[in-house]
């Protein structure tokens, strides 16, 4: 398993090595000694799965709030998605930068997201298949989100805005701009 630092610090590509032969494929994608080596001690205490039916369907930007921040640890079982996190951790000097990687059932590649960044995708192909690992429970109080497509971020998404599928709640999540005004007065 190789796990190698993205642009910004913290965040981790990791690309677990597989042993193909005429059945299929083997691969350990998760190995906590290698991963706290590396990444840091975090526990995973629940796994959430999501089916995306059509391409260009942008799931985020997504996360919950201290104390409950999570941190994800992103993969595709089907199809695939171009994976975005955004950094939200104030003071830092990535602050409202991201990064990105395509993460597909082919390259069996996994991204590690640490809590204080805001997390989203974009599908591919068609029944895509998402799963995650979070180190904290899912939690509604806590659960906040950032515009997609907020030209502050200059995310460049692989949908045109106009084609993107998304919930009503992710088109209507606020700017970075306004982002902290609004939690701190609790919206």
């Amino acid at each position: 398993m190789r796990i190698e630092e993205t642009a910004i610090p913290s965040v981790f590509l990791i690309k677990p090595k597989r042993l193909v032969d005429a059945r299929g494929y083997f691969a350990e994608t998760f190995r906590a000694d290698q991963f706290a080596e590396i990444v840091g001690t975090y526990s995973f205490v629940q796994d959430n799965q999501s089916l995306s039916l059509e391409a260009g369907t942008v799931r985020g930007l997504h996360f919950q709030l201290p104390p409950r921040a999570q941190g994800k640890l992103v993969s595709c079982i089907v199809g695939a998605l171009w994976d975005v996190a955004v950094d939200l951790r104030r003071g830092s000097p990535t602050y409202g930068n991201y990064v990105s990687a395509e993460l597909s059932e082919e390259n069996g590649h996994q991204l590690w997201i640490p809590p204080g960044f805001a997390h989203g995708f974009c599908t591919l192909k068609p029944a895509t298949v998402v799963s995650y690992k979070v180190t904290d429970y899912y939690s509604p109080d806590h659960d906040r989100g950032l515009l997609w497509n907020d030209p502050e971020l200059g995310i460049n998404w692989p949908v045109p805005p106009s084609n993107a599928i998304l919930s009503d709640k992710d088109r209507d999540q606020p700017k970075l701009a306004d982002l902290h005004t609004k939690l701190e007065r609790g919206s």
